[in-house]
């Protein structure tokens, strides 16, 4: 395990981790033993049926829930080592979290949605809106930074959602079902940004029910009841889906 926190190209590892949610007879195993890991430059989709552990594979590698075993160390931190405000400063410096739902402010801007985590963090008002404004320019949304969320679309509120995952140069996005209330031509402009930000060097996990989604991924990692049962590297991840869809 030490050897995977000290290289510099892997921004996550899950080692063994596990997450069960009560005890006894009712308790509910939503991950069994996952080890899993994340470079630089590359996207990972995770794939599997409701109820298969995904979500909580998102929430305990960003440290929103601590697993029940195992470790999570997110560049070469071990989050269980940490303080709760290690952990929260942590997420927000290297962590950016997109989810179908957005979960953009209603009473800020655009502009102030992507601040402020930055501004969270300590920054001036002033400090914030560039590096901000500049993450909206990326997503293709500059124009429209002054705007409040009901006055975007849904597809404009998901890329002001990624510009907030991105800002500040975070280098590990998690995406759970990021398209997933998005036409087919918006949902692909927002996998395309994800999949230029991976590019630029940060790493991500992608998850997703569609195959087609995660064929923009370079690797795709299937769970069942709490474990990974199979994946596949970029050179098999064609012909893989061809035949999950026949």
């Amino acid at each position: 395990m030490t050897g995977h926190a000290a290289d510099s190209d892997i921004l996550l590892q899950l080692d063994g981790v596990s997450m069960q949610y009560g005890r006894g007879e009712t308790a509910i195993t939503a991950l069994a033993g996952v080890d899993l890991s994340v470079s630089r430059g590359e996207l990972v989709a995770v794939m599997g049926a409701s109820g298969s552990g995904k979500s909580t594979l998102l929430t305990v590698a960003g440290g929103l829930t601590p697993p029940t075993s195992g470790e999570v160390v997110v560049e070469g931190h071990w989050l269980s080592q940490l303080s709760a405000r290690e952990l929260a400063t942590l997420r927000r410096r290297s962590l950016g979290f997109v989810f179908q739902d957005f979960n953009l402010i209603p009473s800020l801007t655009a502009l102030e949605n992507v601040s402020l985590p930055l501004e969270l963090d300590g920054w001036t008002t002033k400090k914030a809106h560039r590096p901000a404004l500049d993450a909206l320019t990326i997503v293709e949304l500059g124009d429209r930074a002054g705007h409040f969320p009901s006055d975007l679309s849904g597809g404009q509120q998901q890329r002001v959602a990624i510009a907030r995952a991105v800002v500040g140069g975070r280098s590990l996005i998690l995406a759970d079902e990021p398209t997933g209330a998005l036409d087919s031509t918006t949902g692909e402009l927002v996998l395309r940004m994800l999949r230029s930000r991976v590019d630029a060097g940060a790493g991500g996990i992608l998850v997703t029910h569609d195959a087609r989604h995660a064929a923009w991924a370079d690797r795709i990692v299937f769970l069942r009841d709490g474990r990974i049962v199979d994946e596949s590297r970029a050179s098999a991840v064609s012909s893989l889906l061809t035949g999950l869809q026949a």
